[in-house]
This record gives structure tokens, C-alpha cells and sequence, in this order.
């Protein structure tokens, strides 16, 4: 029988450290071809509600599944589906907003494990929403991060992130006035924003940095500018499809000959080692994060044996049409 996880059942059996090995491990299959992921579709309605459907396959972890969620009037609801590859069994129905958040943070994670300074310490982060908040968490799992600085337009909102990372992660963790401030100086930038304008330009990089882009998922939304894309020297996507779709950073760049997609890697390359993410101290390296059903499934694979293991979920009738 399926099982049902709610998201208070995700947080109760997800650990960011066993999600980041999930990803990660996809990633490596993925990159070898022996992992399937299709792009996110999206349908809209006359009066503006989106369902977004996008779906993956790990033959190895005898998993594949989709996520849908809708967006209507500032709400979004996430569903995910685990199938079993051999006996195309329902596995499991997960609640998947909490999942997402963690899956998006690990993928960073694994980015910035691949692409990052090894010596990498101080984060800026732009944005403190809901996304940032994992962000952060997954970057210290692979990173000494001992400094954090963070921006949001809000006051309120930076200055109650800063209190909650501070106990997250027993780091310094700074709010401060503009995104400038957050990226002066660090190792680590991360855009976690819904701006359709740019909120990091190029002119304020160092040598050396690793960005983490995770908003730019529609082709009108733009976190960077053409000369921050420009002087990346390594740029990589979680999938390179999708992100010809919906990465609106580098479609525009490529649009203003700043960048060739052919300068464009996929992160399962770097992590199964056929390109290297990082050559020089010196290289600014830059992952544009569209969020793919490959890590949401590698994800709900890891929730579903986990909830099995610790007798959480709610176990579903069978459906009749599997008989």
C-alpha cells in the first residue's frame, strides 16, 4: 500500500546531511546517463493559477516519480509521487514544500562542494526567505562557514533571519543594509530571490568566488547581470534543458553575447569528474539553480525508506486500478 507523508512526517525524517548524499549521489548518476530527468512544464490559466509538473527517473535507486504543484494567488502547493521502476508501484504520496526547500538547499551544497574554495568561509546571501534559509544550513554542512552576512529589502525580516541562523548554525550571522554589503569580502554569494531585476552585479565580485543562483527559474526573472554572468569562469546548471528554458540569468546573457551555452556545464558532469568545477584559486564559479525532479525524487526516495524505518506516514487503501 502507498504511503502518505505530510510535511510535519518530511521534517520529522529528513537530515540535510543524508539529503545532500541523496542529491549528490543523482547528481553522479545523471552525469553518467544512468539517471533520466524531463524539465519542468507549465500550464496557465485564463485567471492566472499554474500547475507545474516535472518528473525524473533513477534506475539505479529503482525509483522514478514527478512533482505537481499549483500557484494561484500567492499560494503554492506541492504534491510529490514515488514509483517503484520495476513493478511500477505507487511507493508513496509526499507533501512536498518542505522537501523542496531541503532538496534546493543540498543541491547548493553539492555545487559549492564541487565548485567552492575548499577553504570557503563567509557566506553572503541575498534574500531570506524561505529558500535562504537551507540554503545557508546546506552550505556549512560541506563548508567551515564561521560568517554569514545577509540582505533582504526588509529590515524586520533580515534581522529575524540573522537571529535564527545565528542559532543554526553557531556562526556569526550579520544583517546588513544592501546586497553590496552582503557580497563585500565573502567566499560564497547566494542569490535566493523572486526579482525579475537584477540583485548582483559583476562589478561587485572578487576573485575567488563561488555563487549559488536558485531564483532565476522563469526566463523573465534575472537575480544576476549580463557582466556578473560574464565573469564567471565556470559557469554550471542542474540540468542544461531546463536551464535553456527557464534560466532567465543566462538566457539573457546569452542573448547579449556574454555567454555561449556551450560555456555551459551540467552539475553531474562536474561531480562524476568529466569537467572540473574549479581550476584556479583565482576563478569566480557560478551554479544557476533551476530545481529539477531529479533531486526531488532522490529526495522522496530517501523520505520514503526513511518513514518505513521509523513507522511514520499513513499507509493509503490500495488503489483498485493496481490490482
Amino acid at each position: 500500500m502507498p504511503l502518505l507523508l505530510r510535511e510535519e512526517d518530511v521534517a520529522r525524517v529528513l537530515q540535510m546531511d543524508r539529503v545532500i548524499a541523496a542529491v549528490e549521489e543523482a547528481f553522479r548518476l545523471l552525469g553518467s546517463e544512468k539517471a533520466i530527468n524531463r524539465p519542468r512544464r507549465r500550464s496557465t490559466t485564463a485567471d492566472g493559477t499554474i500547475l507545474h509538473v516535472m518528473s525524473a527517473a533513477i534506475p539505479p535507486f529503482h525509483v522514478m516519480g514527478l512533482k505537481a504543484y499549483t500557484s494561484a494567488r500567492g499560494a503554492t502547493r506541492f504534491i510529490g509521487m514515488l514509483y517503484n521502476t520495476e513493478t511500477s508501484e505507487l511507493l508513496a504520496r509526499i507533501e512536498a514544500n518542505r522537501l523542496g526547500q531541503m532538496r534546493t538547499g543540498a543541491a547548493s551544497a553539492v555545487a559549492t562542494k564541487h565548485m567552492a574554495r575548499p577553504d570557503a568561509g563567509s557566506v553572503g546571501i541575498i534574500g531570506t526567505g524561505w529558500q535562504a534559509r537551507s540554503q545557508v544550513v546546506a552550505i556549512s554542512r560541506v563548508r567551515p562557514v564561521a560568517l554569514v552576512k545577509c540582505h533582504s529589502r526588509n529590515a524586520q525580516h533580515r534581522d529575524a533571519f540573522a537571529e535564527e541562523m545565528v542559532q543554526e548554525l553557531a556562526a556569526e550571522v550579520v544583517p546588513v543594509e544592501t546586497a553590496a554589503d552582503a557580497v563585500d569580502g565573502v567566499d560564497i554569494v547566494v542569490t535566493a530571490t523572486t526579482a525579475k531585476d537584477p540583485v548582483l552585479r559583476g562589478e561587485w565580485l572578487r576573485p575567488g568566488v563561488h555563487i549559488n543562483a536558485i531564483g532565476s527559474n522563469w526566463a523573465d526573472k534575472h537575480e544576476l547581470d549580463g557582466e556578473a554572468v560574464r565573469r564567471s569562469d565556470r559557469v554550471a546548471v542542474d540540468d542544461l534543458q531546463q536551464a535553456r528554458q527557464e534560466c532567465g540569468d543566462l538566457i539573457a546573457a546569452v542573448d547579449a553575447g556574454a555567454l555561449a551555452w556551450e560555456r555551459v556545464a551540467e552539475l553531474g558532469q562536474i561531480v562524476n569528474g568529466a569537467v572540473q568545477g574549479r581550476v584556479s584559486p583565482r576563478e569566480i564559479t557560478l551554479f544557476e539553480s533551476q530545481g529539477i525532479a531529479l533531486e526531488d525524487v532522490a529526495t522522496m526516495k530517501l523520505a520514503y525508506e526513511t518513514a518505513l524505518a521509523m513507522g511514520v506516514g499513513e499507509q493509503l487503501k490500495k488503489d483498485v486500478n493496481s490490482e
